[in-house]
């Protein structure tokens, strides 16, 4: 139990950082267990709720199950008519005990989503983006990206959607396998190369033109 103020009863700003520190699992449970109850709904308490109860209530719950950014938190509260003082007061304070931090958030994202889309570091950059994440945060993240893991998730991409171009000619099925690695972050000069190198290992990839038609994002 975390050490507290004898007069205001809340956290004691000389004691030491508590052991969930930065770990939005069990950050939530500690400041779950140290904080009443709230109701499952406090929204629907109507006008009388207390805004700041309803506001960490919001909060604990957007980060039930995974991280988020800064901004996609402050746009919940917004939507929720939370008043601006009140969100940043609350966000500042969520930020200096760990919970919401955009830098994990950027790593944690652009792993998931290499992962489980392949997406290139541009397509990953957009995405950080409209989340609200600050370009030098999102920046390091993308820095943490392997080069040559970006290029055999672009061929594993590639090899995937061939299984389903065995009736198309090889113009054809360059100009959309070129197309589907843009859309997913990748350079043509990267696109087109790992599109003929596995066009010829199935044996189809002699007469590949030497510029493909760019059908990217």
């Amino acid at each position: 139990m975390s050490a507290t103020h004898p007069s205001a009863g809340g956290p004691d700003p000389s004691a030491p950082p508590p052991a969930w520190l930065g770990d939005i699992a069990d950050g939530v449970a500690a400041w779950t267990r140290s904080a009443p109850a709230p109701p499952l709904d406090p929204v629907a308490q109507g006008p009388d709720a207390d805004p700041e109860s309803v506001a960490r209530t919001i909060l604990l719950e957007q980060l039930t199950g995974r991280a988020r950014s800064r901004r996609e938190l402050a746009d919940k509260l917004a939507s929720r008519n939370v008043p601006t003082e009140i969100a940043t007061r609350l966000l500042d304070r969520f930020e200096e005990v760990g919970l919401v931090d955009d830098a994990a958030f950027a790593r944690t994202w652009v792993g998931a989503r290499q992962s489980s889309k392949g997406l290139a570091r541009r397509a990953l950059a957009q995405e950080l983006r409209r989340k609200g994440v600050d370009d030098e945060v999102a920046r390091e993240a993308l820095d943490e990206v392997d080069p040559e893991q970006e290029r055999e998730a672009a061929r594993a991409l590639v090899r995937k959607k061939l299984r389903s171009l065995r009736t198309v000619d090889d113009v054809v099925a360059t100009r959309r396998l070129v197309g589907m690695l843009g859309r997913k972050g990748y350079g043509p000069g990267l696109a087109f190369a790992i599109v003929k190198e596995e066009l010829a290992a199935r044996g189809a990839g002699e007469d590949l033109p030497e510029s493909p038609e760019w059908d990217g994002p």
